[in-house]
């Protein structure tokens, strides 16, 4: 509480500090995300770079893309579009290949960026060069200078080198073929599936720009919980009419592939991975989308998990199903992306150690376009996990990893929880498969097994038909984050968040340091009044939204909270040592050995992993409950500290966004309380213990709390 008082007076005094809003202030709606382009104090430092730009003859549709962003972006900033020119001078942006460039302004070491890597650097003579080996990679080197501009950065030296880390940096949507979004909280999907292929939205451009100033790649266009019409000729036809949109800006298409499609539209007898007429069929349906959609990425795929048919409907392994699919796209560069999200109601195993148990023992029987694609956590997508146990488990496999940018089980769209920090935290984990050390980041950067193979990272995306994007203007952060880190996944998240902050609010020191400390503390307040000390999964039914740790009466045993918080008189928390589950085994064994004993767990994790009575004695000399209680006392005060933080916060953001913004933090701060209150009161009545001293009773009966229902929440699909 004392952090608090110190971060209320800070914003006092901030709030005295600031200067009346600049009176080219606008109000913004948040359509434009972070590529803004709005005015900036060096508009002459940047013209004097930018008077004119020199592209390739017969420019790609790419190398235009890149060009109209150069303009587009130049014209905010400045005021003044950049001409075109035909030669290299003072003030110009000459983009190209070695093959196009003059001798002079081709940098060294070019082959070392790869495809997609670029150059972008202050040559003599007042040029600047935007290099690359692709046309691609000279659309994102532009979009890097647009960046380094609108960021404040010196122009006059700017030395940027930079390639992905990772091959594929795909966006998975899990969009309905009827616009609804599963786990989706900003309207409608953006795909308008009944106009497609004739009508091309504006808005698919859009899109494609934001992604490509991310660097992201691949987008699965369709919901993993797949239809089989989808594959159909008519669907496919309107995705490669999105195919053709997103093509300029260096996207590739996927489509998730329902397992049991050629049994459900009655073209075959069976769906058995190793029936000769199933591998058949789908080497004619590959063959088929890649005549419509030549570069067609290839398929993403759920199978045997939670309802979904798979190869093991017929005693097939998860290798035979993926495999069959992947041989049917391989002669056309394609990859199946095979998810090993799967857990069954009849396994009374951990659920935490089911994927593990059933990939484990594939390591290797993957062909060689087969990526595994894993959640970052071994449960799914809580406010916080440890690092999934098959990340240095698989060295002969490419596991591709699967974050979850819409905030499912983080408060949707409405609370602020920026997801940087909770994707860097599982990225710098250190797996301790390696006696060097080896971080999951170094795991999905392919530094096991052989090279060559591929790469990726999966992010479940968060973007719907709300003008903001993303449903709130904060959670555009989270769409950047999971680009910036899929491009180098040994990112910082605190200079991602400030390089967002800083294109899509302001650059004024003060606001930007405010902001960013918002940003910075947000998911950790969200997990303290939520699932603090390593609880999870204790979310309202099917919609998670809200607290609901006292159901106890779903069908399957891993749908209720109980199973995970297991509290009682003797105490709480999910027993994963030897003497519970042993889902520790799973790890290395040094990690193993350490989270073995609680008194060495971290402590954010100490319920994950171990069961503990309520009077067991914390770092903090509180006891176990008292520190529970504490947890959730703090996360309240971390939400008003927020709430207060933007308030003060005024004077440099536009009206309209401010008052967005402010809205939902008086909402935030509501849930908090609410989350809270109805915790403390479950676990105090299964504990039988009186509140610890300090702590305020909640204000209603169990009861109430435990009658609340929502019926209509949002994302449910």
């Amino acid at each position: 509480m004392k952090n608090c008082t110190r971060i209320f007076a800070a914003l006092a005094l901030l709030a005295l500090m600031a200067p009346a809003a600049p009176a080219w202030a606008q109000e913004e709606d948040g359509y434009e995300l972070w590529l803004r382009y709005r005015p900036v104090r060096e508009a002459g430092v940047v013209t004097r770079h930018a008077r004119s730009i020199v592209a390739p003859a017969n420019p790609s549709p790419t190398v235009r893309a890149a060009v109209a962003e150069l303009r587009r972006g130049v014209k905010g900033m400045t005021g003044r579009e950049p001409g075109a020119a035909t030669r290299p001078g003072a003030g110009t942006i000459v983009l190209g290949t070695p093959a196009t460039l003059p001798a002079a302004l081709v940098p060294a070491g070019m082959a070392a960026l790869g495809p997609e890597g670029y150059v972008v650097h202050s040559a003599a003579g007042g040029i600047t060069v935007i290099a690359a080996n692709s046309d691609t990679g000279l659309l994102y080197g532009a979009f890097a200078w647009l960046r380094a501009a609108s960021t404040g950065a010196a122009l006059a030296g700017l030395a940027q080198r930079s390639a992905p880390k990772l091959q594929l940096r795909v966006l998975n949507h899990w969009d309905n073929l009827d616009r609804t979004v599963e786990r989706g909280y900003a309207g409608e999907s953006i795909w308008n599936w009944w106009a497609l292929p004739d009508v091309r939205d504006r808005r698919y451009v859009d899109y494609a720009r934001a992604n490509a100033s991310l660097g992201i790649n691949g987008t699965v266009l369709n919901n993993v919980n797949s239809k089989p019409e989808i594959l159909t000729a008519p669907w496919l036809a309107k995705a490669a009419a999105l195919a053709d949109v997103l093509r300029p800006y260096g996207i590739r298409v996927y489509l998730s592939a329902r397992f049991s499609t050629p049994l459900e539209l009655k073209e075959t007898a069976t769906a058995d991975p190793l029936a000769p007429e199933v591998a058949a069929w789908w080497r004619a349906k590959a063959d088929e989308i890649y005549r419509v959609i030549p570069d067609f990425g290839g398929f993403l795929v759920k199978a045997n998990s939670e309802g979904q048919p798979g190869p093991q409907d017929y005693r097939r392994s998860h290798a035979d199903g993926a495999n069959m699919l992947a041989a049917a796209v391989a002669p056309h560069g394609g990859v199946v992306m095979w998810r090993a999200f799967v857990y069954a109601a009849e396994n009374p195993v951990d659920r935490a150690m089911q994927a593990y148990d059933e990939f484990k023992p594939l390591d290797g029987k993957f062909a060689a376009n087969v990526l595994v694609q894993v959640k970052n956590g071994p449960i799914d997508f809580q406010p916080r996990e440890p690092f999934h146990p098959l990340f240095g488990a698989m060295p002969a496999t490419p596991l591709m990893m699967e974050f979850q940018v819409t905030k499912e089980y983080l408060g949707y769209a409405t609370h602020l929880a920026y997801l940087g920090t909770m994707f860097e935290e599982t990225l710098r984990a250190d797996t301790e498969r390696s006696p060097g050390g080896l971080t999951v980041a170094q795991v999905v950067e392919g530094a096991q097994g052989r090279p060559g193979r591929p790469t990726g990272m999966a992010g479940v995306a968060n973007i719907g038909s709300e003008r903001t994007w993303s449903g709130s203007h904060f959670d555009q952060a989270n769409w950047y984050a999971y680009g910036r880190l899929a491009w180098d996944p040994q990112a910082s998240s605190r200079a991602i968040a400030r390089e967002w902050a800083a294109q899509t609010f302001t650059r004024e020191p003060r606001a930007l340091d405010g902001i960013v400390a918002m940003m910075m503390d947000s998911r950790e307040a969200v997990v303290n009044y939520m699932t603090p000390l390593g609880l999870h999964h204790i979310m309202g039914t099917g919609h998670h939204h809200g607290p609901a740790p006292w159901v106890a009466d779903l069908e399957r045993p891993d749908w209720n909270p109980v199973y995970y918080h297991k509290a009682g008189r003797d105490g709480i928390g999910f027993d994963r040592t030897a003497a519970g589950s042993n889902a520790l085994a799973q790890y290395a064994p040094s990690l193993a050995r350490k989270y073995a004993d609680p008194r060495t767990t971290p402590e954010p994790l100490l319920l994950w992993f171990h069961h503990l009575p309520w009077d067991y004695p914390m770092p903090s000399g509180r006891t176990l409950w008292a520190e529970l209680a504490n947890r959730y006392d703090q996360g309240v005060a971390q939400a008003q500290a927020l709430r207060a933080q933007w308030t003060a916060l005024r004077p440099y953001i536009d009206a309209r966004r401010h008052e967005d913004v402010a809205t939902l933090l008086d909402v935030q701060v509501r849930e908090a309380q609410w989350w809270r209150d109805a915790c403390l009161a479950y676990f105090q009545s299964v504990s039988g213990r009186p509140l610890p001293p300090g702590v305020k009773a909640p204000p209603l009966p169990l009861e109430r709390y435990k009658a609340l229902q929502f019926p209509y929440a949002p994302g449910r699909g």
